[in-house]
């Protein structure tokens, strides 16, 4: 994919993100923000027995954060909580210019030249972090 189609594909995302709102109170709510910066964002995840059934969001964040979460919202929701951490590993991976499989990354394949700009990849993770930390909280109230 050439880097104007990227561009086009994060900034979508940003001025459009994909399920942008508050959950109920069936939904675990978690923080993710970054100190060094704007980005502060509240993932609202509804689980319903192991599979992820919705997610949405609320916050300030840069284009490239607002853009990730936008994304990772479109390839998270239906998921179980194993395909989520599958997934999660493998997105890092691309990150770290590791070994990865990009079949199910979908628009999430912009992120992939992120190691370039290290600094960038806080903005990608910030979400995924989120979802990390609201999958153990689902865990521990499920024990």
């Amino acid at each position: 994919m050439d880097s104007n189609m990227k561009r086009e594909i994060i900034l979508d995302n940003y001025s459009h993100p994909f399920n942008r709102g508050t959950g109920g109170d069936e939904y675990i709510k978690v923080n993710s923000n970054n100190e060094s910066c704007i980005d502060n964002i509240d993932l609202y995840i509804k689980f319903n027995d192991g599979i992820i059934e919705d997610i949405q969001f609320d916050g300030e964040a840069c284009a490239i954060s607002t853009a990730s979460t936008s994304i990772m919202i479109k390839n998270m929701v239906g998921k179980n909580v194993d395909e989520v951490l599958s997934y999660i590993k493998n997105f890092e991976a691309m990150l770290n210019e590791e070994k990865y499989e990009d079949t199910e990354f979908n628009e999430a394949v912009v992120f992939d030249e992120t190691y370039k700009q290290g600094n960038r990849k806080t903005c990608v993770t910030l979400p995924y972090n989120g979802i990390k930390r609201a999958i153990e909280e689902y865990n521990n109230s499920t024990l």
